[in-house]
């Protein structure tokens, strides 16, 4: 495990985009594959390190509109680009044939829809996954999803995480990520080519821990809103967040039973802020919830995917053959998909806490 810095590595190893294969010949090797705000987020990131990118977006008024006013048109609007520095396309097949390090963005409920177009293969890429969520019907995390799925082998896959809302990270304020991959000099590189004077980065070998622990957070996010919503004070929020974290780890522990701090920034710090910052929209679901909104007509309000809601109900899937003790994850599970009222779910929570 690395600690945090932005010292460069001195490795004279192949570099990861060598190392995955593919075009290797192609100056242009990374490929943000999505449009929201951490895409847009990452992106700003990846050009302070790279002099071009290509960027797949799915809808081509968006690239015109992007292209004409040198900004994201829907998401992050004060990040301005040099648009001249960047490849947009429609296509998601030219985007990953000219690319050889692919950062996946897409919400999680719609990742399948757009491997369905793919036609280039995923193996040969370094596939790294910023996605925080669980690929619905299959109940995979992303990795396991393009490792079962795509075939992609684990020195191929790797994962983003850490406490970082994009908001924060399009004003430069000071980030701090990791990056997980079983290939630990690829993991180096990676994490090198993403530090910078407001971010900087360590890694681990924890790909999968470190996506459940990303799915999980949002869940115990829409718990912290609910509480929010139904006017519990900070008191109580200490209280879930402390909870939250033991469950997160009981679960950790059973899914992928390794060596592991889940005080790490990766895990405790994502969480807490996950659990109360302004920017975090699971958060923000979830207090619509507590304060009486349906989910449709929250989700509607928010124009913005919490991929919580979605992770809720994986999770619960996942767990019903892991047979982990999970009350914070039950009663979100209960509020959202069993519709019992949010006032008698917590006060039973709350009665469980210690």
């Amino acid at each position: 495990m690395l600690g945090f810095g932005n010292k460069q590595s001195k490795d004279t190893s192949p570099s990861l985009i060598e190392r995955a294969g593919g075009a290797s010949a192609s100056p242009y090797s990374i490929a943000i594959m999505g449009g929201g705000s951490w895409a847009t987020a990452i992106a700003k990131m990846m050009l302070e390190k790279n002099d071009e990118i290509w960027w797949y977006l799915r809808r081509q008024d968006r690239i015109d509109d992007f292209i004409r006013l040198s900004h994201n048109p829907a998401y992050l609007t004060s990040v301005h680009f040099d648009v001249n520095r960047i490849h947009f396309s429609s296509d998601i097949n030219e985007v990953v044939e000219h690319a050889n390090t692919l950062i996946w963005v897409t919400p999680s409920p719609y990742l399948k829809g757009h491997l369905k177009k793919l036609k280039v293969r995923l193996r040969d890429k370094f596939n790294l996954t910023a996605i925080k969520g669980i690929v619905p019907e299959e109940n995979l995390c992303v990795s396991e999803f393009f490792h079962q799925v795509y075939n992609v082998p684990d020195d191929n896959l790797a994962v983003l995480a850490g406490p970082s809302h994009a908001e924060e990270v399009a004003l430069g304020r000071l980030t701090y990520l990791t990056v997980g991959c079983s290939d630990e000099v690829k993991a180096q590189q990676f994490a090198d080519m993403m530090a910078s004077n407001y971010v900087k980065t360590k890694t681990s070998r924890d790909v999968i821990g470190i996506e459940y622990a990303s799915v999980l957070k949002n869940v115990y996010a829409i718990a912290a809103g609910i509480c929010k919503g139904l006017k519990y004070g900070d008191n109580f929020q200490a209280v879930l967040m402390a909870n939250a974290l033991q469950e997160m780890n009981r679960f950790l522990a059973t899914v992928h039973p390794i060596s592991r701090s889940i005080f790490e920034s990766c895990y405790m710090g994502d969480l807490i802020v996950t659990g109360y910052s302004q920017f975090s929209r699971n958060r923000v679901f979830g207090q619509m919830i507590g304060q009486g909104y349906s989910v449709k007509s929250a989700q509607i309000e928010m124009e913005m995917i919490a991929e919580g809601y979605f992770g809720t109900k994986c999770m619960k899937e996942i767990n019903r053959h892991l047979h982990v003790n999970m009350p914070i994850l039950d009663a979100v599970y209960n509020i959202l998909y069993e519709r019992i009222a949010p006032t008698i779910e917590i006060k039973l929570l709350t009665d469980s806490f210690r």
